[in-house]
């Protein structure tokens, strides 16, 4: 089993969320989160203002996967959870013991 930690904007985790289930995803745990990237939560760059760091809205699932189908569950919920623009979020693969 692995541990898949999905850290998405939150107008998308309907989708995302159908996505994990449909390759058997069990034990979903749902969090609201705040966070930054690359880009220190500028999705606009002005001139560098580097100083100032902007935490976005994010939401962070958690849930465990079987190992022979932890690489579809990755391009799934990849695929649900792009939009096109900066800071469409993360996927963490951590093995279960």
């Amino acid at each position: 089993m692995r541990k898949l930690t999905v850290v998405v904007k939150p107008f998308k985790v309907g989708a995302v969320i159908r996505a994990l289930q449909e390759v058997g995803a069990s034990s979903l745990t749902l969090t609201e989160a705040r966070g930054y990237g690359r880009q220190k939560g500028h999705l606009d760059l002005y001139r560098d203002d580097s100083a100032r760091v902007t935490f976005l809205p994010k939401v962070r699932l958690e849930c465990a996967v079987e190992d022979d189908r932890v690489a579809e569950a990755v391009e799934r919920t990849t695929i649900a959870a792009r939009t096109g623009r900066i800071g469409d979020g993360k996927v963490f693969v951590e093995e279960l013991a």
